[in-house]
């Protein structure tokens, strides 16, 4: 489950058991409450804690900004076809025109000319390049998209995820998120 992210929220970033997120965009993040739900059913060791605290009647405990499964979850190699993923492999920008605003996708060879509906043939377009390019061709409509369509690997969504950070990251997170990025001498 997804938590909303803000400070207000209090959300524990998941870390799979080798201590990366098991995704990056959307982000891994739990409420608290199921947070803390797997720490009692002993399913994730916690990592790093928020100062805030949670207690009732005979039970106190801080609560958790990192966790880390206690079980090993291995990512999937090859991302599922959805449009959210073709949107991400794309950067959430139109192939033809570069717009970020009104994101629908594009056959670049249409189904109408027998193209398929596929990793290789689909790309983010917004809504006035689709209706301008409609049924045409690429090359009859004067428009090649930016970059060929391709199926990306599950690294190639999270390389992209990483150039959207969500709206709110604590600092407790940060040690855990870009691990493997080349470090500044």
């Amino acid at each position: 489950m997804t938590a909303t992210l803000s400070p207000g929220a209090w959300p524990a970033l998941v870390l799979n058991a080798d201590y990366r997120p098991l995704s990056y965009y959307p982000l891994s993040v739990w409420a608290w409450q199921d947070a803390i739900k797997a720490v009692f059913l002993d399913r994730v060791n916690i990592v790093e804690y928020y100062e805030r605290q949670v207690s009732s009647a005979t039970f106190q405990m801080r609560l958790p900004s990192v966790v880390s499964l206690k079980t090993f979850i291995r990512p999937t190699r090859q991302p599922a076809f959805t449009r959210f993923n073709v949107f991400l492999r794309d950067r959430f920008t139109c192939q033809y025109c570069d717009s970020r605003e009104d994101l629908t996708f594009d056959h670049v060879i249409p189904r109408s000319r027998g193209g398929q509906t596929t990793w290789d043939n689909v790309v983010a377009a917004c809504s006035p390049c689709n209706l301008r390019k409609g049924s045409l061709m690429p090359e009859a409509a004067h428009m090649l998209p930016r970059q060929r369509p391709y199926q990306p690997s599950v690294f190639d969504l999270h390389q992209n995820g990483r150039h959207f950070p969500p709206n709110y990251l604590h600092d407790s997170w940060m040690d855990y998120l870009y691990w493997d990025t080349e470090l500044d001498p």
